[in-house]
């Protein structure tokens, strides 16, 4: 197994993942991190579940290919569906992320909860189990956020048709009661500070960035993994490094990383992942 000064790998099927990778970031600031955001690829939420294993265990065996000693699936769809699957291919811890049904449940004060996730999570069985196990007597209004990775992806955060579409998901939910929001999809966290707006601050947004970086770091203590501080970067003040990966056009990955972290971060490298659902396309660019 690799040791503790090995990179942690996130991975998405886009840019959304930063919003755990951000967290993890912020929480276990010694890491070293790699993220991979298969742009060529997303959305995940619309492909068959056979794709979605199919790339999970690409871009994990990719990652571990490149040193990393733990995986993380910043992917609330590709965890559902297919983070079993890379536990059982991989020899590293691999943590994985899933909506907040449980807190959104047992915070609700009116007992009505809505939960935004994207199509594949929400007809998971891992979906259906989460619900079974913590719902309890809450009534969950569950909608697919069509439409949102799409809008995030292409640097949309505040267009008044992405405005106009929310308000179509959300309005329901308050209509119904809801006083609590689980953002099933780690993309939807950017879109938080617009939701907060649209609902007037009437919705407690559940957000799972940070409990994964918890478990992460627990993951990481239970098998003597992580890293420790070195003289310059306690000097410094500054987290570890942070390398970014891309399968596709780095666009949109660039820019929300821009947004999402303080310092200047370097242009993300782009990659060919292939994998057996996906030899025969062209690819992109390789580097090796």
């Amino acid at each position: 197994m690799a040791g503790n000064n090995a990179p942690v790998g996130v991975f998405d099927s886009g840019v959304g993942g930063l919003s755990v990778l951000r967290a993890i970031r912020q929480t276990l600031p010694d890491e070293l991190l790699l993220y991979c955001a298969d742009a060529r690829y997303n959305p995940y939420g619309d492909r068959s579940e056979a794709f979605i294993v199919d790339r999970t265990l690409a871009i994990g065996a990719w990652l571990v290919s490149h040193g990393a000693k733990a995986v993380v699936v910043a992917c609330n769809t590709a965890t559902t569906i297919a983070v079993g699957a890379l536990r059982d291919a991989l020899q590293v811890p691999v943590i994985g992320v899933e909506p907040g049904v449980k807190p959104a449940a047992a915070g609700s004060r009116t007992g009505v909860a809505g939960v935004l996730a994207t199509a594949g999570t929400l007809r998971s069985s891992s979906f259906q189990r989460l619900v079974t196990e913590y719902a309890g007597t809450t009534q969950l209004i569950c909608t697919a956020g069509h439409g949102l990775v799409e809008a995030i992806e292409s640097r949309d955060l505040d267009s008044p048709a992405l405005r106009a579409r929310l308000l179509d998901y959300l309005l329901p939910m308050l209509d119904a009661g809801a006083d609590t929001l689980a953002l099933g999809c780690t993309h939807y966290p950017f879109l938080a500070p617009l939701i907060d707006e649209l609902t007037g601050g009437k919705l407690t947004i559940i957000d799972n960035g940070l409990p994964v970086a918890q478990q992460l770091g627990r993951r990481l203590d239970k098998h003597d993994l992580r890293a420790q501080a070195t003289p310059m970067t306690i000097a410094a003040g500054t987290p570890a490094a942070l390398t970014l990966y891309c399968t596709g056009d780095t666009t949109a990955l660039d820019w929300l990383a821009q947004q999402a972290f303080s310092a200047p971060l370097a242009p993300a490298r782009t990659v060919d992942i292939s994998s057996p659902l996906t030899a025969q396309d062209r690819p992109f660019l390789s580097l090796r």
